[in-house]
């Protein structure tokens, strides 16, 4: 994806998001269901800790420490940083050296990235604690998704030795997709000895834990393996 549309996306999730952050205080005193003992409220005072976090990385090219949120009035401060938070994403240069914590080359680029799919999963948490349903984010957005935690973070948690290297490969498939390796990773080394198989929301949704990829998935080879690549775990 280019970061024309990395950037458009993540303004409309931004905008998406500051309407929910405006609700009434009995709403956003919810839990999240899929961040147990977060409130609604402080999904958002995380949205606006690591959006100024962000920022300031991106601005210094260096690592900062991350702000950390208010105890109260969190929704407030998230909708007071999201016009700077965009005005520095829209000014930075794709290509400039910058810190951060996917594989080099490290650039700017890559909190473009990372940001657009920071946002939009926890616009489909605000949602879902919202009790509305969960938006459309597009397949282009869902399908690099899943690159990203494949590519990026998936190999991160295997380095940091947060998840057990499989002894052999896992690929994973979206039917239908027709870019970013046409649809297929693979987890592990060697051939692979178990596939993972989920039209794309699932995939999505499923390596975040937004819901049951195991459910929803065809499982095919060595399923002992591939549960225990999917139980990773593939994320933070």
């Amino acid at each position: 994806m280019s970061p024309e549309r990395y950037l458009a996306a993540l303004a409309g999730i931004v905008d998406s998001l500051s309407a929910l952050a405006r609700q009434p205080d009995d709403v956003l005193s919810r839990s999240v269901p899929a961040c147990p003992g977060w409130t609604l409220n402080q999904l958002f005072g995380h949205l606006g800790s690591i959006e100024r976090w962000a920022a300031a990385v991106v601005l210094g090219g260096k690592y900062v420490e991350e702000p950390a949120p208010p105890t109260l009035g969190a929704a407030p401060w998230f909708l007071d940083g999201t016009a700077p938070f965009l005005a520095t994403m829209a000014a930075l240069d794709p290509e400039a050296p910058c810190w951060n914590f996917g594989p080099p080359p490290r650039t700017a680029g890559f909190w473009l990235r990372r940001q657009a799919h920071e946002h939009a999963i926890h616009l489909i948490d605000a949602s879902q604690a919202s009790g509305r349903a969960a938006p459309d984010l597009g397949a282009d957005i869902m399908l690099d998704g899943v690159d990203e935690v494949l590519t990026m973070f998936t190999p991160r948690q295997l380095r940091l030795e947060r998840m057990q290297q499989p002894e052999k490969a896992v690929s994973f498939h979206v039917p239908g997709a027709a870019s970013l390796s046409a649809g297929s990773w693979t987890v592990g080394p060697g051939p692979a000895a178990a596939s993972i198989t989920a039209p794309l929301p699932d995939m999505y949704l499923g390596l975040w834990g937004r819901s049951n990829l195991e459910d929803a998935a065809v499982i095919d080879g060595d399923a002992s393996l591939a549960l225990r690549v999917l139980r990773g775990p593939l994320t933070p």
